[in-house]
Protein backbone atom coordinates (compact mmCIF):
# COMPACT_ATOMS: atom_id res chain seq x y z
CA UNK A 1 0.00 0.00 0.00
CA UNK A 2 1.44 3.39 -1.02
CA UNK A 3 0.47 6.75 0.41
CA UNK A 4 2.10 10.03 -0.73
CA UNK A 5 5.17 8.19 -1.94
CA UNK A 6 5.65 6.45 1.42
CA UNK A 7 5.33 2.67 1.73
CA UNK A 8 3.00 1.85 4.63
CA UNK A 9 3.70 -1.58 6.09
CA UNK A 10 1.68 -3.80 8.39
CA UNK A 11 4.09 -2.80 11.15
CA UNK A 12 3.28 0.89 10.58
CA UNK A 13 -0.45 0.24 10.90
CA UNK A 14 0.04 -1.90 14.01
CA UNK A 15 2.30 0.71 15.58
CA UNK A 16 -0.19 3.48 14.84
CA UNK A 17 -2.95 1.53 16.58
CA UNK A 18 -0.67 0.81 19.50
CA UNK A 19 0.24 4.51 19.85
CA UNK A 20 -3.43 5.43 20.21
CA UNK A 21 -4.02 2.71 22.80
CA UNK A 22 -0.98 3.37 24.97
CA UNK A 23 -1.35 7.15 24.91
CA UNK A 24 -4.81 6.73 26.42
CA UNK A 25 -3.28 4.67 29.25
CA UNK A 26 -0.23 6.84 30.05
CA UNK A 27 0.26 7.04 33.81
CA UNK A 28 0.90 10.06 35.99
CA UNK A 29 2.55 9.23 39.32
CA UNK A 30 2.61 12.37 41.40
CA UNK A 31 3.96 15.14 39.17
CA UNK A 32 6.37 12.89 37.30
CA UNK A 33 5.47 11.36 33.94
CA UNK A 34 6.34 7.67 34.00
CA UNK A 35 7.05 7.47 30.31
CA UNK A 36 4.96 4.30 29.91
CA UNK A 37 3.97 5.46 26.42
CA UNK A 38 7.59 5.78 25.35
CA UNK A 39 8.49 2.42 26.90
CA UNK A 40 5.56 0.77 25.17
CA UNK A 41 6.54 2.18 21.80
CA UNK A 42 10.16 1.19 22.32
CA UNK A 43 9.21 -2.37 23.26
CA UNK A 44 6.79 -2.62 20.32
CA UNK A 45 9.40 -1.39 17.86
CA UNK A 46 12.24 -3.53 19.21
CA UNK A 47 10.34 -6.79 19.63
CA UNK A 48 7.62 -6.65 16.97
CA UNK A 49 8.71 -4.41 14.10
CA UNK A 50 12.52 -4.65 14.36
CA UNK A 51 13.16 -7.74 16.52
CA UNK A 52 16.81 -8.11 15.48
CA UNK A 53 17.95 -4.51 15.76
CA UNK A 54 17.92 -3.75 19.48
CA UNK A 55 18.36 -5.52 22.82
CA UNK A 56 15.93 -5.18 25.69
CA UNK A 57 16.92 -2.80 28.47
CA UNK A 58 15.80 -2.79 32.15
CA UNK A 59 13.07 -0.20 31.60
CA UNK A 60 11.44 -2.48 29.03
CA UNK A 61 11.52 -5.41 31.45
CA UNK A 62 9.78 -3.22 34.03
CA UNK A 63 7.21 -2.32 31.38
CA UNK A 64 6.46 -6.02 30.91
CA UNK A 65 6.29 -6.56 34.68
CA UNK A 66 3.49 -4.01 34.95
CA UNK A 67 1.27 -6.35 32.96
CA UNK A 68 1.30 -8.84 35.86
CA UNK A 69 -1.95 -9.13 37.80
CA UNK A 70 -2.38 -7.84 41.34
CA UNK A 71 -5.37 -7.66 43.64
CA UNK A 72 -6.89 -4.30 44.61
CA UNK A 73 -9.78 -3.20 46.80
CA UNK A 74 -11.53 -0.33 44.97
CA UNK A 75 -13.57 2.41 46.62
CA UNK A 76 -15.70 3.10 43.54
CA UNK A 77 -18.30 1.37 41.38
CA UNK A 78 -17.77 0.59 37.71
CA UNK A 79 -19.11 -2.01 35.31
CA UNK A 80 -16.82 -4.49 33.62
CA UNK A 81 -14.41 -2.90 31.16
CA UNK A 82 -13.28 -4.63 27.98
CA UNK A 83 -9.63 -4.29 26.95
CA UNK A 84 -7.47 -6.00 24.33
CA UNK A 85 -5.63 -7.90 27.05
CA UNK A 86 -8.84 -9.17 28.64
CA UNK A 87 -11.89 -8.09 30.62
CA UNK A 88 -11.49 -6.34 33.98
CA UNK A 89 -14.04 -5.85 36.72
CA UNK A 90 -16.73 -5.21 37.62
CA UNK A 91 -15.50 -2.88 40.35
CA UNK A 92 -17.45 -2.61 43.60
CA UNK A 93 -16.41 -0.79 46.79
CA UNK A 94 -14.72 -3.10 49.27
CA UNK A 95 -14.68 -6.16 46.98
CA UNK A 96 -11.25 -7.44 45.81
CA UNK A 97 -10.63 -7.59 42.07
CA UNK A 98 -7.61 -8.56 39.97
CA UNK A 99 -6.13 -5.92 37.64
CA UNK A 100 -2.77 -5.36 35.90
CA UNK A 101 -0.12 -3.61 37.98
CA UNK A 102 -0.13 -0.55 35.69
CA UNK A 103 -3.85 -0.03 36.32
CA UNK A 104 -3.50 -0.66 40.05
CA UNK A 105 -0.81 2.02 40.27
CA UNK A 106 -2.93 4.44 38.26
CA UNK A 107 -5.93 3.95 40.55
CA UNK A 108 -3.75 4.12 43.65
CA UNK A 109 -2.25 7.42 42.52
CA UNK A 110 -5.78 8.79 42.16
CA UNK A 111 -6.74 7.38 45.59
CA UNK A 112 -9.32 5.08 44.01
CA UNK A 113 -8.11 1.82 45.54
CA UNK A 114 -5.93 0.00 48.03
CA UNK A 115 -3.40 -2.47 46.63
CA UNK A 116 -3.21 -5.92 48.23
CA UNK A 117 0.43 -7.09 48.21
CA UNK A 118 1.16 -10.45 46.52
CA UNK A 119 1.17 -13.46 48.85
CA UNK A 120 4.94 -13.90 48.48
CA UNK A 121 5.60 -10.30 49.56
CA UNK A 122 5.79 -11.36 53.20
CA UNK A 123 8.76 -11.05 55.55
CA UNK A 124 8.73 -14.66 56.77
CA UNK A 125 8.40 -16.13 53.27
CA UNK A 126 11.15 -13.90 51.90
CA UNK A 127 13.47 -14.82 54.78
CA UNK A 128 12.97 -18.50 53.92
CA UNK A 129 13.68 -17.76 50.27
CA UNK A 130 16.84 -15.86 51.14
CA UNK A 131 18.21 -18.66 53.32
CA UNK A 132 17.41 -21.30 50.70
CA UNK A 133 19.06 -19.22 47.97
CA UNK A 134 22.20 -18.87 50.07
CA UNK A 135 22.38 -22.60 50.82
CA UNK A 136 21.89 -23.87 47.29
CA UNK A 137 24.60 -23.68 44.64
CA UNK A 138 21.99 -23.59 41.88
CA UNK A 139 19.24 -21.04 41.31
CA UNK A 140 16.12 -21.73 43.34
CA UNK A 141 12.62 -21.04 41.95
CA UNK A 142 11.37 -17.50 42.54
CA UNK A 143 7.75 -16.65 43.42
CA UNK A 144 7.33 -14.37 40.42
CA UNK A 145 9.25 -13.98 37.14
CA UNK A 146 9.25 -10.24 37.91
CA UNK A 147 9.86 -10.34 41.67
CA UNK A 148 12.46 -7.55 41.63
CA UNK A 149 10.53 -5.22 39.32
CA UNK A 150 7.24 -5.70 41.19
CA UNK A 151 8.93 -5.06 44.53
CA UNK A 152 10.41 -1.86 43.16
CA UNK A 153 7.23 -0.37 41.69
CA UNK A 154 4.89 -1.46 44.49
CA UNK A 155 7.16 -0.21 47.26
CA UNK A 156 7.86 3.03 45.41
CA UNK A 157 4.22 3.91 44.80
CA UNK A 158 2.17 1.91 47.31
CA UNK A 159 4.41 1.34 50.33
CA UNK A 160 1.61 2.47 52.67
CA UNK A 161 -0.39 -0.59 51.58
CA UNK A 162 2.44 -3.07 52.25
CA UNK A 163 3.25 -4.07 55.86
CA UNK A 164 6.95 -3.93 56.81
CA UNK A 165 7.85 -2.38 53.47
CA UNK A 166 11.44 -1.54 54.45
CA UNK A 167 12.17 -5.09 55.60
CA UNK A 168 10.70 -6.50 52.40
CA UNK A 169 12.84 -4.16 50.30
CA UNK A 170 15.98 -5.31 52.13
CA UNK A 171 15.13 -9.01 51.86
CA UNK A 172 14.40 -8.84 48.13
CA UNK A 173 17.64 -6.94 47.58
CA UNK A 174 19.53 -9.66 49.49
CA UNK A 175 17.93 -12.36 47.32
CA UNK A 176 18.77 -10.40 44.17
CA UNK A 177 22.41 -9.86 45.22
CA UNK A 178 22.85 -13.56 46.01
CA UNK A 179 21.43 -14.63 42.67
CA UNK A 180 23.47 -12.10 40.68
CA UNK A 181 26.65 -13.27 42.45
CA UNK A 182 25.83 -16.85 41.42
CA UNK A 183 25.16 -15.69 37.87
CA UNK A 184 28.51 -13.93 37.61
CA UNK A 185 30.33 -16.99 38.93
CA UNK A 186 28.49 -19.17 36.41
CA UNK A 187 29.42 -16.83 33.56
CA UNK A 188 33.05 -16.74 34.68
CA UNK A 189 33.18 -20.53 34.84
CA UNK A 190 31.50 -20.83 31.44
CA UNK A 191 34.07 -18.55 29.80
CA UNK A 192 37.17 -19.84 31.59
CA UNK A 193 36.34 -23.47 30.77
CA UNK A 194 35.78 -22.63 27.09
CA UNK A 195 32.35 -24.22 27.11
CA UNK A 196 30.20 -24.22 23.98
CA UNK A 197 26.83 -24.01 25.72
CA UNK A 198 25.28 -23.93 29.19
CA UNK A 199 21.88 -24.33 30.81
CA UNK A 200 20.70 -22.33 33.82
CA UNK A 201 17.25 -22.89 35.29
CA UNK A 202 14.99 -20.53 37.24
CA UNK A 203 16.48 -17.27 35.96
CA UNK A 204 14.25 -14.24 35.48
CA UNK A 205 14.23 -11.93 32.47
CA UNK A 206 15.83 -9.09 34.42
CA UNK A 207 18.64 -11.34 35.67
CA UNK A 208 19.36 -12.57 32.16
CA UNK A 209 19.28 -9.01 30.89
CA UNK A 210 21.77 -7.95 33.59
CA UNK A 211 24.42 -10.43 32.47
CA UNK A 212 23.73 -10.39 28.72
CA UNK A 213 26.02 -7.52 27.71
CA UNK A 214 28.96 -8.78 29.79
CA UNK A 215 28.59 -12.34 28.55
CA UNK A 216 28.27 -11.42 24.87
CA UNK A 217 31.23 -9.03 25.00
CA UNK A 218 33.33 -11.70 26.70
CA UNK A 219 32.40 -14.32 24.11
CA UNK A 220 33.25 -11.91 21.29
CA UNK A 221 36.67 -11.24 22.80
CA UNK A 222 37.32 -14.96 23.27
CA UNK A 223 36.30 -15.67 19.68
CA UNK A 224 38.64 -13.01 18.31
CA UNK A 225 41.53 -14.17 20.49
CA UNK A 226 41.09 -17.76 19.34
CA UNK A 227 40.85 -16.65 15.71
CA UNK A 228 44.14 -14.74 16.01
CA UNK A 229 45.88 -17.94 17.08
CA UNK A 230 44.82 -19.80 13.94
CA UNK A 231 46.94 -19.76 10.74
CA UNK A 232 45.84 -17.14 8.25
CA UNK A 233 43.54 -15.52 10.79
CA UNK A 234 44.70 -11.99 9.87
CA UNK A 235 42.74 -12.23 6.63
CA UNK A 236 39.51 -13.29 8.30
CA UNK A 237 36.56 -11.04 8.88
CA UNK A 238 35.35 -11.16 12.48
CA UNK A 239 31.65 -11.48 13.08
CA UNK A 240 30.29 -10.71 16.55
CA UNK A 241 27.92 -13.11 18.25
Amino acid sequence: MVQSGHHVTVGDVALSSYVSLVRSCTLQRGKKQTGRTELGLKYWKNKVIEPNKAAMDPSEVEFLAEKEMVKIIPNFSLDKIYLIGGDLGPFNPGLPVDVPVWLALNLKQRQKCRIVPPAWMDVEKLEEMRELERKEDTFTPVPSPYYMELTKVLLNYASDNIPKADEIRTLVKDIWDTRIAKLRLSADSFISQLEAHAKLDNLTLMEINTIRAFLLDSLNCMYKLRSNLQPGSSKKQFTDY
